[in-house]
C-alpha cells in the first residue's frame, strides 16, 4: 500500500485499539518469558531478531531470526510497515511462545496512536510494550536525569500516550508506551523488571546485538 493508505490504516486500527481487552501483568504469572524484538538493515534487506529471556534471572531461553527484502519506503511514523513483517517472522521461528513482547519502537506514543509495538502485539496476539530510546511525540512533564524506577507521564495534545522512564540513575530516560493488551502502569513495571546493568531492557539489548551482527554479515 502507499504511505497515505498506510497512515489511514493506522488511524483505523488506533480506533479499534480502544476496544481491545486489557490484562493484568500479575495474571501472567512468574517467571515470565519476555521476548525482545529489534531489526537492522543492510543494503536492501531488513534483519529481524528476537531474544526470549526468563524474568527474573535473565536466562536466555530461545532466539529467533529472520530476514526479508525491504518492501516499504522509509517514512517517519510508518516504521511498522517496514519492520513488523520480519519481526513476526522471528516470533514464528521461536520454539517457545513468549508471555509478553518488548519492541524497540513506539506503541501508543505515536502521531496516529498506533506504532510498531501495537502492530506486532496485535498481530501476534501477545501483550506488547513499545520501548523507544528517543521521543517521537509528546511533551515531557519533567526533564533532567532521574533515579532508577522513577517515571512521569508523556503527554501529547492533552492525552497520556506513554511514560518517561528512568531505568538507571542519572541516565537518559526511555519512552515507554502501550502496545497491546497491557495497562501503561504494567508496561512500565515490565520494562523495569527486564532492565539490569544497562539502560535498555535485556531482551531488547540482546535482540539488538544479534540483529546488528546479522546486518554486518557476521
Amino acid at each position: 500500500m502507499s504511505p497515505g493508505e498506510a497512515a489511514s490504516l493506522q488511524k483505523e486500527l488506533a480506533e479499534e485499539w480502544e476496544k481491545m481487552p486489557v490484562i493484568s501483568l500479575e495474571g501472567l504469572g512468574e517467571p515470565l518469558l519476555v521476548a525482545g524484538l529489534d531489526a537492522a538493515y543492510r543494503g536492501g534487506k531488513v534483519f529481524g531478531s528476537c531474544a526470549v529471556l526468563e524474568v527474573p534471572g535473565f536466562r536466555l531461553v530461545a532466539t529467533g531470526f529472520a530476514e526479508r527484502e525491504v518492501s516499504f519506503p522509509y517514512v517517519p511514523g510508518l516504521l511498522s510497515f517496514r519492520e513488523a513483517p520480519v519481526l513476526l517472522d522471528c516470533l514464528e521461528a521461536l520454539p517457545v511462545r513468549p508471555d509478553a513482547l518488548l519492541v524497540d519502537g513506539a506503541g501508543r506514543a505515536h502521531p496516529r496512536r498506533f506504532g510498531l509495538a501495537c502492530h506486532v502485539g496485535g498481530l501476534a496476539g501477545l501483550p506488547s510494550v513499545g520501548v523507544a530510546k528517543s521521543r517521537l511525540v509528546g511533551e515531557v512533564v519533567t526533564s533532567g536525569r532521574g533515579r532508577r524506577g522513577e517515571w512521569r507521564k508523556l503527554l501529547d495534545r492533552g492525552e497520556v500516550v506513554g511514560a518517561v522512564v528512568w531505568t538507571r540513575t542519572g541516565s537518559r530516560p526511555l519512552y515507554v508506551s502501550q502496545g497491546h493488551g497491557l495497562r501503561l502502569e504494567d508496561c512500565v513495571s515490565l520494562v523495569l523488571r527486564c532492565t539490569g546493568r544497562y539502560r535498555v531492557p535485556e531482551p531488547i539489548r540482546l535482540a539488538h546485538q544479534r540483529a546488528g551482527k546479522a546486518a554486518a554479515g557476521f
